[in-house]
């Protein structure tokens, strides 16, 4: 393997590096190492953790960028297959600041690609990574016999996830890995619950080949949704494929947008809290907003990015819960404040065990809002910015509207609010609206998917 000297920009993304694994060969990887292990040494780091997930590229692109750490000079401690929570668990567990997760999350099977620290457990992201990709073009990278050892944390992590956990009535459950890396975890972690479980997908395959692993689509929690109304289930869950993210479907086979399951945590986490503040990002239902208010917390909006923005701010201000709508969640009160959708998944279980209402009647509880599911449109790198620009000046001539530009632009009205955003992983806009009535939804996303066509033009 060889240093390469032109490195494909379009990987380099605003959460994390990823892409198609073609354009991650093993140079790529063996430049990505070497340039990690050469920028540790510089802010004086030696050791670093990596693990992968179960892509059938993952082993590959997994060797070369250990090859390209220890040829800095800088040691790993590997932990081979494993989730992004159990990374991160063993990063934190172990002491060590800096580590690599080779996974390219929910993406189609063929992605790939590196979720990284150089400190303090905190993950690169934005300029960070921008910066990153500068330092590896320049390519003054150090030069060692860095060594690899090998640990294995799995037990230590399920006593994790287990402790402080109280049962307290058995519930019937159903957990769908789809095929993703949480299968090489999930029967050990559910079959110490006191409750009846079954598993979907839970054999550790990169094909992926009986659904996408991502429980954000609708379309990939079908068959949860078919299990859980046919046998009955009191719940059903679902993981993406590395594991940090979570999916719910209720007892009619119903699935849980993830701000309502946050809405109905915070009737636990709230009252139990010294700090009230939740956070949430911009994409959260009102339902989430006026639930926290109604126990006494205050709402915190906050940007994208569960595993970057979400996670780093809930650190930043010492808060006990946190997430956003696409199925990242943290919870800080008694857990280690990650994103673990398996965590997610138990404390859910833990919640309905000491309620005597059903998952379906607690969700219909909550304040009930009208609202559009993500709406992507089409757009160019350039032009996405621009047509948000050019929205927000139309709209500041509006009275009685909050504006928030934290991510994208969202603007609240008495009754409904809408969402432009450019998307972080293309190009591309998305868009999404809610409402306290049908008519009022129809209303509002007509008006601002003008505006979008109005202004998603290119520069010329």
């Amino acid at each position: 393997m060889k240093v390469k000297k032109k490195l494909n920009r379009d990987i380099f993304r605003e959460y994390d590096i990823r892409g198609d694994s073609s354009l991650i060969d093993d140079d790529t990887a063996y430049t990505i190492g070497l340039g990690y292990g050469s920028k540790l040494l510089e802010i004086n780091k030696s050791v670093c953790l990596v693990g992968h997930d179960n892509r059938l590229s993952s082993e590959r692109i997994t060797n070369a960028l250990l090859k390209g750490i220890t040829d800095s000079g800088v040691d790993v401690v590997y932990i081979g297959l494993t989730t992004t929570p159990m990374q991160n668990f063993a990063m934190i567990n172990l002491n060590i600041e800096s580590g690599i997760m080779v996974t390219a999350s929910h993406n189609p099977k063929n992605d790939n690609g590196f979720k990284f620290s150089f400190a303090n457990f905190k993950n690169v992201f934005g300029q960070k990574i921008r910066d990153f990709y500068k330092f590896l073009l320049e390519g003054k990278f150090q030069k060692g016999n860095g060594t690899i050892s090998y640990t294995n944390v799995k037990e230590k992590y399920i006593q994790t996830l287990l402790k402080d956990i109280n049962i307290k009535k058995r519930l019937k459950v159903i957990v769908d890995c789809a095929n993703g890396t949480t299968s090489i975890l999930a029967r050990d972690v559910f079959d110490r619950l006191d409750i009846d479980v079954d598993y979907l997908y839970d054999v550790s395959d990169g094909n992926f080949k009986n659904h996408h692993p991502d429980p954000f689509e609708k379309e990939n929690m079908m068959p949860l949704e078919d299990y859980v109304k046919t046998f009955k289930y009191d719940l059903g869950i679902a993981f993406d494929g590395d594991g940090d993210r979570v999916g719910f479907v209720d007892n009619q086979g119903r699935i849980i947008d993830i701000d309502k399951f946050m809405a109905l945590m915070c009737r636990s986490i709230i009252p139990n809290s010294d700090n009230k503040t939740i956070l949430y990002d911009v994409k959260c239902s009102n339902t989430l907003r006026d639930e926290i208010e109604k126990l006494g917390g205050t709402p915190f909006m906050y940007r994208t990015g569960g595993n970057t923005y979400v996670k780093s701010k809930v650190k930043e201000m010492n808060l006990d819960f946190g997430g956003e709508l696409s199925g990242h969640v943290i919870f800080r009160d008694k857990y280690i404040g990650i994103d673990d959708g398996i965590y997610a998944g138990i404390r859910f279980i833990e919640f309905l065990s000491n309620e005597d209402k059903s998952s379906s009647k607690l969700v219909d509880s909550l304040n009930k809002y009208y609202s559009t599911p993500e709406i992507r449109i089409e757009s160019s790198d350039q032009t996405k910015f621009s047509c948000i620009n050019n929205i927000k000046h139309e709209i500041d001539k509006e009275k009685d509207i909050k504006i928030s530009t934290i991510d994208g632009l969202r603007v609240d009205y008495k009754d409904s609010w809408a969402l432009v955003r450019a998307s972080n992983t293309g190009p591309k806009l998305t868009a999404r609206f809610e409402a306290s009535s049908k008519e009022k939804l129809e209303e509002i996303k007509n008006k601002y998917l003008k505006l979008i066509e109005k202004y998603n033009k290119e520069i010329v």
